[in-house]
Parts: C-alpha cells; sequence; structure tokens
C-alpha cells in the first residue's frame, strides 16, 4: 500500500481534542440529540472501513485450510496496520458534525411531509 496515500477518514491527530458540550447542544439544541446523531454517523463511518478492509484482505485470502501453508503476506499486513492506525470513527463523526458536514434527515417529519 502506498504511504503517501491518504484514506478519506484519515485526520490529523491535533485536531482531536476536549470539546465543548455546548457546541454540540448548540447544532441540535439537545446534547443527547446531537451524540445520537454522532453515534450513527460513527458506526456508518465504521461499517463503510470495515467493507473496505475486508474487500483488500479477500484479495489475498486463500482457499486452502492447510495450517502448513499459512504464511505472512507483507502486502496483507501493510493494509492492516495502515487500517489500525486510521483514526476512531466516532472522532471522524464528531469531526464531521461540528464542522456542518452531516445532512441530519428525521424519519418522522419525511413521513409528515408525504401524507
Amino acid at each position: 500500500m502506498d504511504k503517501n496515500k491518504k484514506h478519506k477518514y484519515a485526520l490529523n491527530v491535533s485536531v482531536i481534542e476536549t470539546q465543548n458540550i455546548k457546541e454540540f447542544a448548540a447544532k441540535t439544541g439537545n446534547v443527547y440529540e446531537s451524540i445520537s446523531i454522532i453515534a450513527k454517523r460513527a458506526d456508518q463511518i465504521s461499517g463503510e472501513v470495515k467493507e473496505e478492509l475486508l474487500s483488500k484482505l479477500k484479495e489475498f485470502s486463500s482457499h486452502t485450510d492447510n495450517l502448513e501453508e499459512v504464511h505472512e503476506n507483507r502486502e496483507q499486513i501493510e493494509i492492516s496496520r495502515f487500517y489500525e492506525r486510521l483514526p476512531h470513527p466516532s472522532i471522524v463523526a464528531t469531526s464531521e458534525f461540528l464542522e456542518d458536514g452531516l445532512q441530519v434527515r428525521y424519519p418522522d417529519e419525511e413521513i409528515a411531509e408525504e401524507a
């Protein structure tokens, strides 16, 4: 894997810092609603990253289950290490939320508008 390649969820480590909870409340009017939005986005990010990692690792999978044939694959190890170094999905989701990078839709309001 190219070491200079940036992942779409890569963040600058200096961005990770303690946040003011009032900023969360200011976005939605409710701290718990904001945290719920961030948690749902973190789940989405986690799923996307997991799918991406599994698809890349699938290229290296062998169809034989013989333990004697198991060997280290440097590219597979590099890919795994790269994904291990990515920031936690909750950090990425929090950053997106605070930078107004998330669009929130409420299913109840969508149903009411359709009726």
